[in-house]
């Protein structure tokens, strides 16, 4: 045989092999043993919102996660967290060479409050229940089904590569360092210190990980990055107790007239963002066009699209995906409940910027307050209350490419590509602290309920995206320069 036929000999196995490896792990994932896995996970109590979940939090990780990966040859240590007892992270290595390439992945144990009573009747958020393609239980979403997947697809990989399927001792070609965190629904509270201080075991070449929505259910989707979240309130506060506004009206400011007046000068009647300091620079080509080729997809159930509202000129995708906005989330002056004829003393809004890659905001207290003076807007406090910044990874990137081609190759389907996501997640960390390219593959959907009662997962998504990760593990093993750039 020829040299030339014997490579095409071996890349037909090894496409034979890729393609067996999928769909041995899409077919595990719809087995007995996967469900009752998932739900031995989804019954454990690990709210991290809730105080005194500390002990949940750790044997998820110790009698869940840790004895998983044992078997597939990571060393493990499970660490506390430098900003709260109750939030421990995993660290798990397999290197079977330091000088080769390193991923990343990660994923998050713990789940929103489960909000028990709100569940529709035969639901209980910590019994896995399975009603057709629908696994209900909290964590199915939001992250545990996700993560579970992953390693499903990381083990079905290493048992084909291994020696009478023993994962431990097979090759990857690359190294795999997982981190797992239980304090994601709080914020990630603690995660940065925690990556700063640990930036040497967490040194890799590409940040790897599963978590939120695709676009719509049958649309194998990536997302690089997230907006930026900054919350903040403004604050008018006159004087003590309220005043009669037939004796006083005319003759005393009202803090809430002032507070619509800050509101308005910062956003308009139809969402477009007033003062220049919260809008963002241009965004670059490569993410207009990305933008430019997510599909159209209205999910039932999902309000209708105001067309008219928001930044002039921009497609809806873009002012999610490619755009800031600025949101009123609550206001407060007054009793709506038991008005009366009185002036309010204090009145104030608590307000949302979403905000992409290219918003300076820095010093923005200062800056939002000074625009209002100069508006001829006194007297309004700016207080910052929160900020996750804004991430995205070049749509145009190389391992970008690599992905969406791994994906359409194992799914036969176009790949949607979010620049960033329109929610946040704390991708700054491993953006920004570890200084990694980031891709996110997630394989949940919009109408999952993840942080509402009735959360819910599809066994179609999860066993697809199993499938997609395990022809990933198996790319980056057989196209090493496609998605590692750094070594």
């Amino acid at each position: 045989m020829s040299e030339d036929n014997t490579g095409r000999r071996v890349a037909a196995d090894s496409t034979e092999i890729r393609a067996d490896l999928a769909r041995s792990t899409g077919e595990f994932v719809r087995s007995v043993p996967f469900i009752d896995g998932l739900s031995r996970r989804v019954a454990r109590r690990t709210e991290s919102q809730a105080p005194g979940g500390g002990s949940a939090a750790r044997a998820y990780l110790s009698e869940e996660i840790v004895p998983e990966l044992d078997e597939l040859g990571f060393e493990s240590t499970i660490h506390d967290n430098p900003e709260s007892d109750e939030h421990p992270l995993l660290i798990a290595k397999r290197v079977e060479d330091p000088d080769l390439p390193t991923v990343l992945l990660y994923g998050h144990g713990d789940v929103q409050f489960a909000h028990d009573a709100q569940w529709a009747e035969g639901l209980d958020p910590w019994v896995l229940t399975r009603d057709g393609d629908r696994l209900y239980g909290r964590g199915t979403a939001d992250n545990k089904g996700q993560h579970s997947v992953n390693t499903v697809a990381l083990r079905t990989v290493l048992e084909g590569l291994g020696s009478k399927g023993r994962a431990a001792e097979a090759s990857l070609g690359y190294n795999v360092t997982i981190l797992m965190e239980t304090a994601e629904e709080a914020g990630s509270k603690g995660l940065r210190t925690f990556a700063a201080a640990r930036a040497d075991d967490l040194a890799a070449d590409l940040f790897l990980a599963s978590d939120g929505p695709r676009i719509a259910a049958e649309v194998p989707t990536l997302f690089l990055g997230s907006r930026g979240a900054l919350n903040f309130r403004l604050i008018a506060h006159e004087r003590d107790g309220n005043h009669h506004s037939g004796n006083w009206g005319g003759r005393l400011r009202n803090p809430a007239t002032v507070i619509a007046a800050a509101i308005n000068a910062l956003v308009d009647g139809n969402g477009v963002i007033r003062i220049p300091a919260l809008r963002p620079d241009d965004p670059p080509a490569s993410v207009l066009d990305a933008v430019a080729k997510l599909p159209d997809v209205v999910e039932d159930g999902a309000p209708e699209t105001d067309p008219d509202w928001g930044e002039p000129g921009l497609s809806p995708a873009e002012r999610v995906f490619a755009f800031n906005v600025l949101e009123v989330l609550a206001l407060d002056a007054g009793d709506p409940a038991q008005v009366v004829n009185a002036i309010p003393g204090a009145a104030s809004a608590s307000m949302q910027l979403r905000y992409v890659v290219g918003t300076d905001v820095s010093d923005f207290e200062n800056r939002v307050r000074t625009f209002l003076e100069e508006q001829g807007i006194h007297g309004v406090a700016v207080e910052l209350e929160h900020c996750m910044p804004a991430t995205r990874l070049d749509p145009g990137a190389r391992v970008v490419t690599a992905a969406v081609d791994s994906i359409r190759e194992t799914t036969g389907l176009e790949v949607a590509v979010e620049p960033n996501l329109g929610g946040t997640i704390p991708n700054d960390v491993f953006a920004e602290v570890l200084g990694l390219p980031t891709v996110w593959v997630p394989h949940s959907y919009p109408g999952c309920n993840q942080h509402a009662p009735d959360e819910h997962a599809l066994v179609s998504i999860l066993e697809q995206g199993a499938e997609i990760m395990t022809g990933m593990f198996w790319d980056m093993r057989m196209s090493p320069g496609d998605w590692f750039t750094s070594k």
